[in-house]
């Protein structure tokens, strides 16, 4: 038995907006465990409360914002699945559904991370984790070009300028954060 039309355009609409949610709390999470992280740099009466203040932040934001979008974003892909069952026979799909998995399990890291950082236990660096915030984004490129081009997955120039501009902005990231830190170490030195 078929889904009428608009069943469809419900899933598929709010699919979008938990996917959007899902991915503002993963971008926001990963930068407040950077500034967790590099609050034991303070002295050590700020130490604590901020300490405090960014798990409250993470916890709040995952729970209430990131996994409800994730839930969301999941449950509206199994409707459109089931409106449209035939995707499961495709490439595309297939590639799909294997980046949301690895989606999945960023997102379940990341309350593994929260649970160290509130613990004292976590030995990321904030430049580690800087890096592991461009996963996500990384992941949502692909995964909007999959379905945006299903079965054509492009490979002219155009693509390859889109991935080298995906790249320099990761590099621009990462060299203004060492600019930013080298920065502040030569004033503190001054």
């Amino acid at each position: 038995m078929a889904l009428p039309a608009e069943a469809y355009l419900w899933f598929k609409t709010l699919h979008i907006v938990g996917v959007v949610v899902w991915f503002a709390g993963l971008f926001y999470l990963v930068r407040l465990f950077i500034y967790h992280v590099e609050a034991e740099a303070l002295e050590p009466a700020l130490r604590e409360p901020f300490r405090q203040q960014y798990a409250l932040m993470e916890k709040r934001l995952a729970n209430i914002i990131t996994t409800p979008g994730m839930v969301v974003a999941v449950s509206m892909a199994i409707g459109l699945l089931i409106s449209q069952p035939g995707w499961l026979r495709e490439g595309w799909m297939h590639a799909k559904l294997a980046l949301v998995a690895a989606l999945l399990a960023y997102h379940v890291f990341c309350y593994r991370l929260m649970g160290q950082l509130a613990s004292g236990t976590c030995g990321w660096t904030g430049r580690q984790l800087r890096a592991l915030n461009e996963l996500p984004t990384l992941l949502l490129v692909l995964v909007v070009m999959l379905v945006v081009f299903k079965g054509q997955f492009p490979t002219g120039a155009a693509t390859w300028f889109i991935a080298a501009l995906v790249v320099a902005m990761a590099g621009s990231i990462q060299f203004y954060a060492r600019w930013r830190r080298l920065r502040a170490e030569a004033q503190a030195q001054a």
